[in-house]
């Protein structure tokens, strides 16, 4: 038979153009080898004092760190810029959930860096008690004040932490004061009459509250009512104006039924609109008139400094807690005595005492 030419196949496949890469190796490793530089807690102190925001941010999350290896340089910076601290106002801001704090902060703090007031909000996210995690987005709720020059703002998780604040939102205060931050706001959780841990380091202690989430009653409860300089109602508008009049008057009442204060400030009740900024310019007013009462009758200084004595004893408190849960011979411990509680062969009560005795005597 004769040989038949050979024809390539319609199918065949002609070799292709090879992509280029898409991320430059000089570029991979420059980023790498940046990331591998931590600076050192004199840059970060250095930086701070010059009002750079990257070494605040970068200081703030050393200080939330809970890696051991970072407590030592975290208290190195925190004590080179505690000289430098104490210039500010300090300003907790809370209310349930939904009430409008970061409306009402976005607000009020425009209105300060109107003023010419350098602001630092702390804000506090809630954690999940099941996946351990936060949102963390008070950045995207505050558009506005984000991109104000004069303003800074950082989210933390709270963690286990309770009383509304995070872990570290005490040293975070004193980072801010030292990077030029005059005024601190500290947004709380949210959760209620137990958020308290605030009122520990702050000056004033504002609460907001919205019309209709409860009666004369709801306001003379102790707790969070009792410890606020002055009560908001917020969202005073439209159609909730004759709501908010009347949630004033109600909550105006029952602030006459608590005792004296030891500063000699009478709480206030006022009216806002965090949308239309109505009444925003009254609670600043408020503010400055409490500074000048208690800095004339000392209240300001005394009070600051029992809020130095009472973190004091709340960080031995929390670093003898890590102590306790990170000594190795406890981690092996725990286990076994976890399962001699689970089928009852010892009290959870006595459980905890043998631990606690073994811990003293290694």
């Amino acid at each position: 038979m004769p040989n038949k030419k050979q024809h390539p196949s319609t199918l065949h496949e002609k070799p292709g153009i090879s992509q280029p890469e898409i991320i430059s190796p000089i570029a991979v490793a420059h980023i790498k080898k940046f990331r591998k530089i931590q600076p050192s807690p004199k840059e970060l102190v250095d930086g701070i004092l010059a009002g750079n925001i990257t070494a605040l941010s970068r200081a703030i999350t050393l200080v939330e760190s809970t890696n051991s290896e970072h407590l030592a340089k975290a208290n190195e910076v925190i004590n080179a810029c505690l000289p430098h601290a104490n210039k500010s106002v300090r300003i907790g801001i809370t209310g349930v959930p939904g009430v409008g704090k970061s409306t009402f902060i976005e607000a009020f703090g425009k209105h300060l860096t109107s003023l010419g007031k350098k602001v630092a909000v702390l804000a506090v996210d809630p954690s999940s008690t099941i996946s351990h995690g936060s949102i963390l987005g008070d950045k995207t709720r505050m558009e506005e004040l984000v991109k104000d020059k004069n303003a800074f703002i950082r989210p933390s998780a709270s963690g286990e932490t309770l009383g509304g604040v995070a872990r570290k939102t005490r040293e975070t205060i004193t980072l801010c004061e030292a990077c030029g931050f005059d005024t601190i706001i500290i947004e709380t959780v949210g959760v209620g009459q137990s958020e308290t841990a605030v009122h520990s380091m702050v000056d004033f202690f504002l609460l907001l509250k919205i019309s209709g989430a409860g009666d004369e009653l709801q306001g003379i409860k102790r707790g969070i009512m009792e410890m606020a300089d002055a009560i908001v109602i917020n969202k005073a508008d439209g159609d909730n104006i004759r709501k908010a009049n009347l949630a004033k008057l109600e909550f105006n009442r029952a602030l006459h039924l608590f005792p004296a204060k030891k500063s000699g400030w009478i709480p206030t009740t006022s009216t806002c609109s965090a949308i239309t900024h109505e009444g925003i310019i009254a609670v600043w007013k408020t503010i400055v008139q409490f500074l000048e009462l208690t800095k004339n009758n000392n209240y300001f200084f005394e009070k600051r400094k029992e809020q130095n004595h009472y973190w004091m004893l709340e960080t031995i408190n929390e670093q003898l807690k890590l102590n306790f849960y990170n000594h190795p011979e406890i981690h092996q411990l725990l286990d076994s005595t976890k399962k001699a509680v689970s089928t009852d062969e010892i009290s959870p009560f006595a459980a905890a005492q043998l631990l606690l005795e073994k811990y003293f005597k290694f």
